[in-house]
């Protein structure tokens, strides 16, 4: 099984994406109106290792989304920012190892994220592009009720 094996049956609308799967395996193609990437899981879970992992996926979104609210918000300021560097982790942890969670029993996602931001910076502003992170719409979102409608096709 290879990327090739993954064909286009059609191309996905305007804000939608389409996950088309290989006929066998863990290989996905993911389709947005402009762009197309592939998904996988590393050999050692029975995958090939062709693309990122879901999670990586949602860590690079998440880590996307706050290098770009960083910049827009450094922008609008006038905040000498010259580049914004974000690195995430993805792991379950114990919930009673989570003080400030609500759950209290078995397991809970927990995510790490470290943002270096560069530039001639001053404590304050460096405080305030911290602040800023937790407001990029992906954190939003995580953080968020979130609802999921799911039918077939």
């Amino acid at each position: 099984m290879n990327v090739e094996t993954v064909k286009d049956p059609e191309v996905a609308g305007e804000g939608e994406v389409l996950v088309v799967g290989a006929p066998e395996g863990f290989l996905q193609k993911i389709l947005t109106h402009h762009h197309s990437l592939f998904v996988d899981e590393p050999k050692s879970v029975g995958g090939t290792d062709a693309g990122p992992n879901p999670y990586d996926l949602l860590l690079g979104a998440l880590g996307a989304c706050t290098s770009m609210t960083l910049r827009l918000y450094a922008d609008r300021k006038g905040i000498p920012l010259e580049g914004v560097r974000v690195r995430l982790r993805y792991s379950k942890i114990h919930a009673l190892d989570c003080a400030q969670c609500e759950t209290k029993e078995g397991k809970i996602d927990h995510i790490e994220r470290e943002i270096e931001v560069l530039g001639p910076l001053t404590e304050a502003q460096r405080l305030r592009l911290l602040e800023m992170a937790d407001r990029c719409p992906v954190h939003r979102t995580l953080r968020s009720e979130i609802h999921i409608v799911t039918r077939l096709a």
